[in-house]
């Protein structure tokens, strides 16, 4: 039995916050209250798994992944392992950057099976995997520095009616018509470490396990070689476990002037750009600075609206 895990309720009594070892889940469900609380129960025994589950397996998930390369055992792991395959012949990557996303679908699995909803989400640290029926919606905030998030509360929106995620960076409103059903974001500031200077980078894709392994070429993708502004580390120097080994992962970004900028945005635009064509991802958002640039859903019904603090706005 798993006496780690914390399950309770937060203070609302509408949302439940799961924590165990790395993970840390915030569940909502909305429908009649006996559909709910059948939803949390299942959320609740699911969870008291995963994390096991994964760590029996974790010396596969650290290694790069390979197109053809064996499944591992746990759904999740599967999961994880299906979402960076497509990247395998042309980057490295692990499993492991596809962990929170799939964390998230397998939960929001367990709930959505258990019981009738109209919607639900799971958000894993800012990686949510949603669930939507016929005229349901959400509108779902980017966060502009993934190491500081707020407080993941969903307030009433007047304008569409449906609960508004507060944010720092923008919003998009997605709805069941659309094959969106994932949302991650990566920076170098997150809880994670990143080959790039990306601010945030959110991605729009049709799993949270796809957004996430997404998330994380596209920020990889954001950046300078060779600039000294930018201070890196071996990721070995800094966690000895990691799965990135002696690659270097930043740690710092001086002010850039706004051509690096550019150019960085630029070479994060192109790999996003290339990514939704062949369709692994939907859309995407990448910051930098104060500077935005948007892949994909410019306009039409998955608009990304950011906030008017910010600097400037590309469409590409």
């Amino acid at each position: 039995m798993n006496v780690r895990a914390q399950i309770r309720m937060l203070s609302d009594g509408r949302r439940l916050h799961m924590q165990d070892g790395p993970i840390d889940l915030i569940v909502q469900a909305f429908g009649e209250e006996r559909e709910i609380e059948s939803a949390y129960h299942a959320a609740a025994g699911r969870f008291a798994t995963v994390l096991d589950e994964l760590c029996s397996e974790l010396a596969f998930l650290r290694q790069p992944a390979m197109v053809d390369g064996p499944q591992p055992k746990g759904s999740v792991a599967r999961r994880m392992v299906n979402a960076v395959r497509p990247y395998a012949s042309a980057n490295f990557i692990t499993p492991m950057a596809a962990v929170a996303g799939a964390v998230a679908e397998e939960i929001l699995g367990a709930v959505t099976s258990a019981a009738q909803l109209s919607r639900a989400y799971v958000n894993d640290g800012g990686d949510i995997a949603l669930y939507l029926t016929p005229s349901e919606k959400f509108v779902v905030g980017m966060v502009q520095f993934p190491d500081r998030p707020p407080n993941p509360t969903f307030r009433k929106s007047r304008n569409v009616g449906r609960p508004l995620f507060t944010t720092t960076f923008g919003t998009t409103t997605i709805d069941f018509a659309q094959p969106i059903r994932g949302i991650a974001t990566s920076g170098w500031r997150g809880r994670s470490f990143s080959l790039g200077i990306a601010d945030a980078v959110t991605v729009l894709a049709g799993t949270a396990a796809m957004a996430d392994a997404a998330a994380t070429i596209i920020g990889n993708a954001v950046d300078l070689p060779g600039n000294d502004k930018i201070g890196r580390e071996r990721a070995c120097d800094l966690a000895p476990d990691s799965d990135l080994g002696e690659r270097l992962v930043t740690q710092s970004v001086g002010q850039l002037s706004s051509h690096e900028i550019c150019e960085a945005l630029a070479a994060g635009g192109r790999v996003a750009e290339s990514l939704r064509h062949i369709g692994l991802i939907r859309a995407a958002a990448l910051s930098l600075q104060g500077e935005i640039r948007v892949v994909g859903a410019a306009t039409g019904a998955h608009s990304i609206t950011t906030s008017s603090s910010n600097r400037s706005l590309a469409h590409a």
